[in-house]
């Protein structure tokens, strides 16, 4: 533990609003100066160097090891070991939840302003630390160095649009006062949550979802993902060191189909903040409703579960806007977001240029060592490699291969796949329908906007979406038809920024949660109303 600890209920607390300016986004650096290209560079280094340690379990302070072992390695090295984690047994989540049950008497009555301030020394510390952050996503899940700055602006986002959002939630009024009465609303933390992140965003999904439990005055389980262990260890010290009380938060690393699944059934989990796989999501949501013996609450299930996006390029579009949208957002990260692109609706009319510019512009992607800041890396690990060759190969079977459509042989072994894309994909194929989750775009022709509208609406997601078109009448058309959470006009459907574009989905892509929004705070709480008679 830190030695400035968290204050105690009973201590005097400046109120961080009286210092804290207006949110602004986090600046995104720029790799092309020679200073921060340095910076990056030794900070790579020095994660070389700390690569291989092994991290303990640590619930309710307790640091705790097992036999059994997770050893997270590095996807454009497969052979590189990034670092070595106990995989937690269903006695280390009853032990966790306990700690965290424990952890909730105290830190659910510690003062708001208390805890906004630990989310602030936080985010300071990220910010100190934002190359080596962005190092440690590099080396463990295969993010160039643009990819990384994003992961870890969002995270610094998060932390502090969170903070300022709950000094807002703590400032809530009734909307009238009953004549007679004082009437007040406060929200209430719900309890011990079990916060399950992905390894794509490993840094800012996991942070923001651990800390806006956190800051509303819940403590929490987390269990990062298997992919991702390493990143989440580094955080999780980064708490200690701001003084985080022992079992507010609890590192609980595991495989999902043990340590998850012990962990969403768990009768005191209050509960199940989730983004990953509808598959994944759907198990997490149907074992919350069920109540288990001694439980007295209706779980609550805070869950993104991806999608199958769309960007249409209408008839009027700005050809070469639309083509650097699409392989932006089709490509960008090798396609592992569940806000890429993974099908492009093309107006007939420009379908065959649209193609042909598009192609060009793809070839031009380089595939290559992250660390080296090659702009697309490996899919995430064996399986994600299988799996995209598996769709690739289907796709040959259902549309036409216009670039891409193998692997990439390194000397290292990596798992890389070229960025791919097919023509001719009909709107029902299973390229246009099934989540690939990696470097493969589907090109669909539309007839008419009205049938673009239809295609892009026929899969059972609604994550992302964008459509390109000079039309104000196209785009007040998608505004209300297109069905979606995330909707962009004229630029690509990846990207969200924390306040600007608060981000869930609708349908299969989950419960429409819209994190870095003004109602996120607002899932980790009840409200209670009082009202006493004067």
């Amino acid at each position: 533990m830190a030695t400035n600890a968290i204050p105690t209920l009973h201590e005097t607390v400046t109120p961080p609003s009286a210092t804290l300016s207006g949110y602004a986004n986090e600046a995104f650096q720029d790799f092309t100066d020679h200073e921060v290209k340095a910076g990056m560079q030794q900070a790579l280094a020095l994660v070389a160097s700390e690569l291989g340690r092994e991290y303990p379990l640590v619930l309710g302070g307790e640091r705790v090891t097992t036999a059994k072992k997770i050893v997270s390695t590095n996807p454009a090295r497969p052979a590189q070991v990034i670092g070595t984690h106990p995989e937690a047994e269903v006695a280390h989540v009853e032990q966790a939840v306990e700690a965290a049950a424990e952890a909730f008497k105290t830190w659910s009555r510690v003062p708001v302003a208390t805890r906004v301030q630990l989310l602030l020394d936080v985010s300071q510390v990220i910010r100190d630390r934002k190359q080596e952050f962005c190092a440690w996503l590099t080396y463990e899940v295969g993010k160039n160095w643009a990819e990384a700055d994003a992961d870890v602006a969002e995270t610094i986002d998060f932390l502090e649009f969170y903070a300022r959002e709950a000094l807002k939630l703590d400032g809530a009024t009734t909307p009238i006062q009953f004549p007679g009465e004082r009437n007040t609303l406060r929200y209430i933390p719900l309890g011990v949550g079990a916060v399950i992140p992905p390894w794509n965003f490993p840094l800012a999904i996991m942070a923001g979802m651990t800390m806006a439990a956190v800051v509303t005055g819940n403590t929490v389980v987390l269990k990062p993902s298997v992919d991702a262990p390493t990143i989440a260890a580094r955080f999780f010290a980064v708490l200690e060191e701001c003084g985080m009380p022992e079992g507010v938060v609890n590192l609980c690393q595991g495989s999902g189909d043990l340590a998850g699944a012990a962990l969403v059934s768990h009768p005191k989990v209050r509960f199940i903040a989730f983004t990953g796989s509808k598959r994944v999501g759907l198990i997490v949501h149907e074992t919350a409703a069920k109540t288990q013996p001694g439980q007295l609450f209706i779980k609550r299930t805070v869950l993104e579960m991806g999608g199958k996006d769309a960007i249409i390029v209408a008839s009027d579009a700005d050809v070469d806007a639309a083509v650097e949208g699409v392989a932006a957002a089709a490509f960008g990260f090798n396609g592992q977001k569940c806000s890429a692109c993974s099908r492009a609706i093309v107006d007939e009319s420009l379908y065959d240029v649209f193609c042909d510019r598009l192609v060009e512009r793809v070839e031009k992607i380089k595939v290559g060592e992250p660390a080296e800041n090659v702009y697309a890396g490996p899919v995430v690990n064996a399986v994600a490699y299988k799996r995209v060759l598996d769709y690739i190969a289907i796709g040959k079977t259902e549309g036409r291969l216009l670039t891409g459509g193998e692997p990439v042989e390194t000397e290292a072994k990596g798992y890389y796949v070229k960025p791919t894309i097919f023509a001719d994909i009909a709107p029902t194929a299973r390229l246009a329908q099934e989540e690939i989750f990696g470097p493969v775009l589907a090109i669909i022709k539309s007839k008419s906007f009205d049938e673009a509208l239809d295609i892009a609406n026929n899969t059972e997601y609604g994550l992302t979406g964008a459509i390109y078109s000079a039309s104000r009448e196209r785009l007040e058309r998608a505004a209300e038809e297109f069905h979606v959470g995330n909707l962009y006009f004229n630029r690509k459907c990846t990207g969200a920024m924390v306040g600007a574009h608060p981000f869930g989905g609708f349908n299969m892509s989950g419960t429409d949660s819209k994190a870095g929004g003004a109602d996120y705070l607002l899932l980790f709480t009840q409200g209670k109303s009082i009202a006493e008679k004067i």
